[in-house]
């Protein structure tokens, strides 16, 4: 069964928004492929007080990983976007009965509006 998204209605009125929001979709869903298809190979993953993966095989294996648990729900609360660097932040219900509130720092390979994602920096806590 899909998970259950919830999006604030700010969060898809720029093609930076309407990116991030698509990412952490496809994220809740574990989509691996699409996920990928938005980042750049060298990509740089921070979970802050866990992990740091570099490499887009990496972090193939570590999303394949958390696909075990999976999101009963996702709500993306903001995105906001500035040049190369945007955030977004949200809370996800797991199908095991956990909660999470993440907020995650991305930086953009370029400024132009096609650049891919090339580090993510995860702040995660279980409520």
């Amino acid at each position: 069964m899909e998970p259950r998204i919830i999006v604030e209605e700010d969060c898809g009125n720029s093609p930076r928004k309407h990116l991030l929001k698509e990412f952490n979709i496809a994220f809740a869903r574990g989509d691996v492929e699409n996920i990928l298809s938005y980042v750049t190979d060298d990509i740089a993953w921070e979970s802050v007080g866990e992990k740091r993966l570099e490499g887009i095989e990496n972090f193939r294996k570590e999303l394949e990983s958390l696909k075990q648990v999976e999101v009963a729900e996702l709500k993306i609360e903001n995105i906001i976007t500035h040049g190369w660097i945007a955030s977004a932040n949200g809370i996800m219900h797991m199908k095991n009965g956990q909660t999470f509130d993440f907020c995650d720092v991305y930086i953009f390979s370029s400024a132009a509006k096609n650049g891919k994602l090339k580090a993510i920096k995860s702040y995660c806590i279980q409520i």
